[in-house]
């Protein structure tokens, strides 16, 4: 599951819960207002903890654009040598050099 699948079904999941709170306010019931308090705090903590993640994700997206910027020369290198010893390993197993 990628990151905008989890991300839509956590906009979904709490779209519903708030149509569910809307839907039930009229109801005065003690355990359907319980309900609905703990489902309005768990929302509530939800939006806090996606906002802590968010803000940690794009924190390390600019520690590794920042890193790149700052060795430049060095990432080019270590992507050059990956690349040929891929192209070494895969050029071993080729049939046709042996």
């Amino acid at each position: 599951m990628n990151k905008q699948t989890i991300s839509n079904d956590i906009g979904k999941l709490s779209e519903d819960a708030h149509a569910l709170v809307d839907a039930t306010a009229d109801v005065a019931g003690e355990k359907v207002v319980e309900a609905r308090r703990r489902l309005a705090a768990a929302l509530e903590r939800g939006r806090e903890i996606y906002g802590q993640v968010r803000a940690k994700e794009i924190e390390g997206v600019c520690a590794v654009d920042k890193a790149m910027h700052e060795h430049a020369y060095e990432a080019i290198a270590i992507a050059i040598g990956i690349g040929a010893l891929i192209g070494f390993f895969a050029a071993r197993r080729c049939p046709c050099h042996r």
